[in-house]
Order: C-alpha cells, then sequence, then structure tokens
C-alpha cells in the first residue's frame, strides 16, 4: 500500500492506465445509454418513466460507494499517515457530491408521476439527503482551515463518522416502513428486476464506476502537480532573473525534494 505513496510511482502507475480506462468508460456508458433508452422494454405500469431508473439506480450505488472510498482514505490517512489517502478523499468528495445530487434529482423525476409528489421524507430519502450534506460538509471542513494538515484531520473524522449513515441508507426500506420500494437488485433470494432490465443497470453500474475511477486519477495528478507548481514557486524557479537552463534544474531538483518529503 505505501509504495503508492510517493506521487512519481502513482503517476507512473496510473499513466498507461488512464487512456485504457477511458475508453472502456465510453463504451460502457454507450452500450448502457443504448440498452436502456432502446434495448430494454417498456415497463407495463410505468411506460417510459421507468427508463430513469437507469441513472438514477447506478447514480445511488455511486454515491454510496464514494463515500465508503472516502471514509477508507480518511482512515488511511489518520492511522497510516498515507500522504495520497488525503488527496484521494479529496478528490472524491465532489464527484460523489454530485452522484448522490443526481441520485436525488432523478429520485424526484420519478417519484412525482409515480408517487404524486417531487418529496417526501421518506427514511431513504432523508438519509441519502443527508450523505449529501456529509458530502458537502466534508468539503467545507477540509477547505475551513489555514493548515491543510489540520483541514485534512478533521474531514477524515467526518468522513470516518459519517459512514455509520451508509448501512442506514442500504437497509432503511427494511428496517422502516417506507414510501420507497424495497431492494430490487442485491437481495438475498436474487434480483427482483426483469433479466431484460438487468443488462442496462449492469452497464450503466459498470460505466459509472470505471468514470469515477477517470476522474479520480485525473482529480489526483491534478492536485500532484499543484503543489508541485507551489514547491517550485517557494524554490524561487520563477524569479526572472534565472535562465531557462538554470529554471529547468532548479524544477527538477524542487520537484525531487517534494516528492521525497511527501
Amino acid at each position: 500500500m505505501h509504495r503508492f505513496a510517493k506521487p512519481s510511482v502513482f503517476l507512473k502507475f496510473t499513466a498507461p492506465i488512464l487512456p485504457w480506462l477511458s475508453v472502456l468508460t465510453a463504451i460502457l456508458i454507450a452500450a448502457g445509454l443504448y440498452f436502456s433508452l432502446i434495448g430494454s422494454p417498456v415497463d407495463y405500469q410505468q411506460g417510459h418513466t421507468v427508463r430513469i431508473m437507469y441513472i438514477h439506480v447506478p447514480a445511488a450505488w455511486m454515491g454510496l460507494f464514494c463515500y465508503v472510498g472516502m471514509a477508507i482514505c480518511g482512515a488511511m490517512s489518520l492511522i497510516w499517515k498515507h500522504p495520497l489517502a488525503d488527496i484521494c478523499a479529496r478528490a472524491t468528495a465532489p464527484v460523489g457530491a454530485t452522484f448522490t445530487a443526481l441520485c436525488l434529482i432523478t429520485g424526484s423525476l420519478w417519484g412525482e408521476p409515480m408517487w404524486g409528489t417531487w418529496w417526501v421524507w421518506d427514511a431513504r430519502l432523508t438519509s441519502m439527503l443527508i450523505l449529501l450534506f456529509l458530502y458537502l460538509g466534508y468539503m467545507a471542513l477540509v477547505n475551513a482551515f489555514d493548515d491543510p494538515e489540520r483541514g485534512s484531520k478533521a474531514g477524515s473524522a467526518l468522513a470516518l463518522v459519517g459512514a455509520v449513515n451508509v448501512p442506514i441508507v442500504k437497509f432503511s426500506v427494511d428496517w422502516w416502513n417506507t414510501l420507497h420500494q424495497p431492494a430490487s437488485i442485491v437481495r438475498m433470494d436474487g434480483p427482483a428486476v426483469d433479466p431484460s432490465m438487468q443488462l442496462p443497470l449492469a452497464l450503466m453500474i459498470l460505466g459509472f464506476t470505471c468514470y469515477y475511477f477517470v476522474l479520480l486519477i485525473l482529480r489526483v495528478r491534478l492536485e500532484l502537480n499543484e503543489r508541485r507548481i507551489r514547491a517550485l514557486h517557494l524554490s524561487g524557479m520563477f524569479d526572472e532573473t534565472v535562465t531557462p537552463a538554470a529554471a529547468k534544474d532548479k524544477a527538477y531538483e524542487a520537484g525531487h525534494n517534494a516528492e521525497a518529503k511527501q
């Protein structure tokens, strides 16, 4: 695990993966959209409204998946002081918040024609809204301190405490009598969804998951580059009196020192 803590190792490891992962993401989402909009049947009760499910369910899955990943990174940052764990948690938070917001929006669009209302204070809906607030709270907290290390510790603690909400979201439809339908995919007795609808759901879930990892790699690389630029500024590399050749030497030296410190 700590072998990938060095930024240069992370960049070298992810560089060949990113193009292939991006292509796979595009293929999965394109195939998922085709089967969702064209290849899947119309529901005999919900009609074409059921197609919202192919965005809503994967977005809900990603909202929970990203938060679990953020909490794990928070634990790694607090316990093992893993230098990239905090960066990964910070990179995950906006992505997870976006998926959670997308889940709530599509849920409202789906709920209005099915339930006759845009929103109810249902256990599943309320716990999902709390999940969105946890994401927003984490992002606000890590940026609320002048000292980035203090912000990271506070954010990691919030992420770990907020992880209690994840099983509440998942099992709320089983623990309480809610308006939201019970689990229909991950069940002990097998999925309750028709097989013709399982394929587009699986494709969209896989596509969204790959998309998350693409964004994660890009955001982590961006953060590493920004930290290197800050290190170069502090080293005085951008002094106008420095020649380009000397600046290049300073860049390598400053970048190497920054990686060694990390």
